[in-house]
């Protein structure tokens, strides 16, 4: 890994507030019925305060709109990113991206996984509230409104790579166009004669998963090919979900003769299950991914793919967040990068022509 530092999790003494918002902290404190040091020590992430206090301070921090004004003494030198997953080669791209501004900017990372959770868990909050970072990148995962909360009072800015949702207007996020992806990666299909073309989505409950199945309806459509829903498969964005799928589309009475997989892991899988089935890659069956990873190029045969520019959406989205941690207000704070097809040995006519 590059040489941008990646540091564990630190905690930082409590920040003196009596030059910042004294009166509203004041005021907090007497509705909560605590001493301002109590509130003090919920603003910096304390642990030493109990549930009940903190969920009542947290509260009234919310309802006065407490936002603290943010100086250079009172953020540490560190980018926290967070991942659902932090195990698999489309992870460390975007650490890749991170990385590569944090090194420019001399800032360090800090790196979390929830879990498999789409949104955090306090305990990761506590943490951030404690090392008061430059910024926070959440990668496919979100914020819920009390966090969010915590966060904004503590004028620690935050920007969402890839989201899981749809983030809305107000929350900063970088994503790529999905939905032009799975066209594009469909009608390549189309435009090389296939009409039994199989698609292995992943989890419906990601808008980018959402998208590229969206795109793929859209490029049958246009091209005059009919949707069978029993070509349509769904799993999660793992090699064993993709062959798994794979297996189960290419068992059909009548199989397809193209398969577009939501992500390059879940293609792998297609690429095992094909060997099993003793089909070859692409004489008897075309893959089509989405990602581009390193690994795509050097797999036999090389895998025509959706190229996400996840590296530069990572650095995009690690300047945004730096930027806006600098009072720098960008024109627009949701950015989609631009998708593209990349075309390599996986895929070719079908073996017989299909009618039209």
């Amino acid at each position: 890994m590059s040489p941008a530092k990646v540091q564990p999790h630190q905690e930082k003494a409590p920040v003196d507030e009596s030059s910042e918002s004294t009166a509203t902290l004041a005021e907090i404190a007497r509705a909560a019925g605590v001493s301002a040091p109590t509130v003090s020590k919920v603003l910096n992430g304390r642990a030493d305060v109990a549930p009940g206090t903190r969920s009542r301070v947290e509260e009234l921090l919310l309802l006065h709109g407490y936002r603290r004004r943010r100086g250079a003494s009172q953020q540490s030198q560190l980018i926290d990113l967070v991942f659902h997953e932090l195990d698999s080669a489309w992870a460390m791209e975007v650490v890749r991206g991170v990385e590569n501004v944090a090194r420019e900017e001399g800032l360090s990372l800090v790196l979390s996984e929830s879990a498999g959770r789409l949104t955090p868990g306090q305990t990761w909050v506590d943490g951030v509230l404690a090392r008061r970072p430059a910024g926070v990148i959440l990668v496919l995962s979100d914020l819920d409104a009390a966090q969010r909360a915590q966060l904004t009072s503590r004028s620690i800015p935050f920007v969402v790579v890839d989201p899981a949702g749809d983030p809305g207007d107000d929350i900063p996020s970088v994503g790529a166009t999905n939905w032009q992806g799975g066209l594009a990666a469909t009608r390549h299909l189309t435009g090389l004669g296939h009409r039994r073309i199989g698609v292995i989505g992943g989890p419906s409950r990601m808008m980018c998963s959402r998208a590229r199945l969206d795109g793929y309806r859209a490029a049958l459509e246009t091209s005059g090919v009919p949707m069978d829903p029993e070509l349509v498969r769904e799993g999660e964005f793992n090699h064993e979900d993709g062959y798994t799928a794979a297996l189960e589309l290419l068992r059909l009475p009548e199989p397809p003769t193209a398969i577009f997989a939501g992500n390059d892991l879940q293609a792998l899988g297609v690429y095992e299950a094909a060997r099993e089935l003793g089909l070859r890659i692409p004489e008897d069956l075309s893959v089509v991914g989405f990602d581009d990873l390193p690994l795509t190029r050097w797999i036999g045969p090389p895998l025509t793919t959706v190229r996400q520019p996840l590296i530069e959406m990572a650095e995009t989205a690690a300047r945004l967040v730096l930027d806006l941690g600098r009072g720098r207000r960008p024109a627009t704070t949701r950015v989609d990068l631009a998708t593209s097809l990349v075309v390599r040995s996986s895929t070719a006519p079908p073996a017989v022509p299909e009618p039209r």
